[in-house]
């Protein structure tokens, strides 16, 4: 059996078990949806004071960045479960190569990713989003990218720990400090009044600058700074998750 079929099998088979069973599509999205409906109308007469003239162009690029978090970050309580269950054993035993069980898992949950994103764009339209197609798939993009990096690292802690009780704070600990510090609501600077420690704080974590290259290319500025410097953030992260991903599954898988 070779990589690429292997993992195609590995996908295949976690895909169907999502589409006989599709609450975990749905409640990944279910908080990006409730943020969009209930606070971003909030922004829309802020427009001017953050910097926009659409304060869904600023909004939505956020969420994007919280769906690929959340969205994907959890996927290592699955695993944990097929673990429990013997499926990673039973795994173990045929000739596919441990990367592809690590990819074809990792696949799936950037397909689900790309399908919760494409809705959250199309209910941010609803709202009033006005931007640059080819930015925003640039966009969905980018998100996907960090939602492959974030499951490949939750997998990781998954197998690492394999224990739910153990997994939920490590994960909790790690998204929501990273999600609030991204900006995601409201821009971190000077300028919006935060103060210096927490401008500081915020310049540290690199999602701040994924979203901030995410709002850039919705504006359709594809080959700005901070759509460039998003994009390469994106390509290392999921770069090192998929690293310590395999690293991990051939350890102790």
């Amino acid at each position: 059996m070779n990589f690429f079929s292997a993992t195609g099998i590995v996908f295949r088979r976690q895909l169907r078990q999502n589409l006989r069973n599709p609450v975990w599509i749905i409640i990944g999205l279910a908080q990006p949806v409730l943020y969009l409906c209930l606070f971003g109308p909030l922004l829309k007469p802020l427009a001017s004071q953050i910097g926009t003239s659409n304060a869904y162009t600023f909004f939505v690029p956020g969420l994007l960045l919280q769906l690929g978090l959340f969205g994907a970050l959890f996927a290592g309580f699955g695993l944990v479960s097929e673990w429990r269950e013997g499926v990673i054993e039973a795994e173990r035993v045929t000739p596919a190569p441990r990367t592809a069980l690590l990819l074809g898992r990792v696949l799936r949950d950037c397909a689900l990713v790309a399908v919760q994103g494409v809705v959250l764009i199309a209910l941010g339209f609803a709202f009033g989003l006005r931007g640059d197609v080819g930015g925003m798939l640039l966009g969905l993009i980018i998100t996907v990218l960090l939602g492959g990096a974030c499951s490949s690292a939750s997998y990781a802690l998954g197998l690492a720990t394999k224990s739910e009780d153990v997994l939920a704070p490590i994960l909790n600990s790690i998204a929501l400090p990273v999600m609030l510090l991204s900006g995601i609501m409201l821009p971190i600077s000077v300028a919006t009044g935060a103060p210096k420690w927490l401008v500081w704080l915020s310049d540290v974590i690199p999602t701040k600058y994924v979203v901030n290259g995410i709002r850039t290319a919705f504006t359709g500025d594809l080959l700005a700074g901070p759509t460039v410097w998003a994009f390469a953030w994106a390509a290392i992260f999921v770069a090192a998750g998929l690293w310590i991903g395999t690293r991990t599954f051939r350890k102790d898988a």
